[in-house]
């Protein structure tokens, strides 16, 4: 496919621009915020602290970016932090990002994700400079019908579980406040625009994340252990962490472009027919590390996990020109590759891989 956006187009967005990211020590608003260096923008994250010593945002040196270590529920502290940096853009992707951890918090992961999302846009609304903003949910937002179907973004909203109906939620306050504040008839006197990006299922280098899939992997092959596998006949939309993220930024840049045609919620996931089972991924991980092995793990006192899940690409294909530029076997020797890497070296092999992503 003739490729449509390239690095020229990116850094037209972002060079000399200060951008905020909420959750910027988090898995992938490390890898946001490299990207946005390498497209020459100031950076500030707010966020807190990493949960995971081993992960990529501790490899950055301290001056990569300025950090605000706070919590999203902190509206006077987040409100203070937006304020004073007066940014061009916002990226929101803070969250309780887990599915099985939403059962064990349930009532955390709806202040974290529905009230941290609500007052991120109170202070916004709050900010008379112009500004873009992004709002990062999940494919999760979908009421799942657990249907072999692709999910397209005027489906019903739903969520079984507290992370997936949080999520949802947000999506519910996004729309409240570009309806109440933030409307695409009134931009001119307000300056503010606002879109929602659905992605799911996101792996690569720098996950350490408890109960996801990658992250258990690498633990099980740096130890020597089977990997257990909890449902090795579920089908997700795996992608590299570059395929959303390079959505998010080009949504973010078109968006500020023409607020009218952009304010929305737009789909980011793998081709219709490039979906893995999880045995599948498992296997090709595997592959890419060189050995090891897998089983069944005991599945006694699990919680409800989505069978199946797929997503309708096709309006971020057709309004955004984006595309998936990885096939989902790709992105596992992407994501594998990243963590055979030395501690050292793991910046420099990000950029590589973001430099290469860019090339494609």
């Amino acid at each position: 496919m003739e490729k449509v956006v390239d690095r020229k187009n990116l850094a037209s967005f972002y060079d000399a621009k200060k951008v905020f990211v909420t959750g910027h020590t988090g898995f992938k608003g490390s890898w946001l915020i490299t990207w946005l260096q390498l497209l020459g923008a100031t950076v500030k994250g707010y966020a807190l602290t990493p949960e995971y010593k081993e992960c990529f945002f501790n490899s950055l040196p301290e001056s990569f970016c300025e950090s605000t270590i706070a919590d999203i529920r902190d509206k006077e502290k987040l409100k203070a932090a937006i304020t004073s940096f007066q940014p061009d853009y916002i990226f929101h992707l803070a969250a309780q990002p887990l599915v099985r951890k939403s059962y064990y918090v349930p009532a955390e992961t709806f202040e974290v994700n529905v009230v941290g999302t609500a007052n991120l846009l109170e202070a916004v609304n709050q900010m008379e400079k112009k500004s873009t903003i992004v709002i990062i949910t999940t494919d999760k937002v979908y009421e799942n019908k657990e249907q072999d179907v692709l999910y397209k973004e005027t489906d019903s909203l739903g969520g079984y579980d507290p992370y997936s109906a949080s999520k949802a939620c947000a999506e519910i306050v996004v729309n409240s406040f570009r309806n109440s504040f933030f409307n695409p008839v009134n931009y001119i006197s307000h300056q503010k625009a606002i879109a929602t990006a659905r992605a799911g299922n996101v792996i690569g280098g720098g996950d350490f994340s408890t109960d996801r899939i990658v992250p258990d992997i690498i633990r099980s092959l740096r130890q020597k252990r089977s990997v257990e596998v909890r449902s090795p006949n579920s089908v997700r939309p795996w992608q590299h962490v570059l395929e959303p993220l390079f959505g998010y930024l080009l949504l973010g840049g078109l968006l500020n472009n023409d607020p009218a045609k952009f304010s929305d919620a737009f789909n980011f996931g793998p081709k219709p027919g490039d979906h893995l089972t999880v045995k599948e991924l498992v296997e090709l991980a595997i592959k890419t590390w060189g050995n090891g092995e897998w089983k069944i793990a005991s599945t006694k006192d699990q919680p409800h996990e989505a069978g199946i899940l797929k997503l309708d690409i096709s309006k971020a294909e057709n309004d955004l020109q984006w595309y998936p530029k990885l096939e989902a076997a790709q992105a596992v020797e992407w994501t594998i590759n990243w963590y055979k890497q030395n501690k050292s070296e793991v910046l420099h092999y990000t950029n590589t891989q973001i430099n290469n992503y860019m090339n494609l």
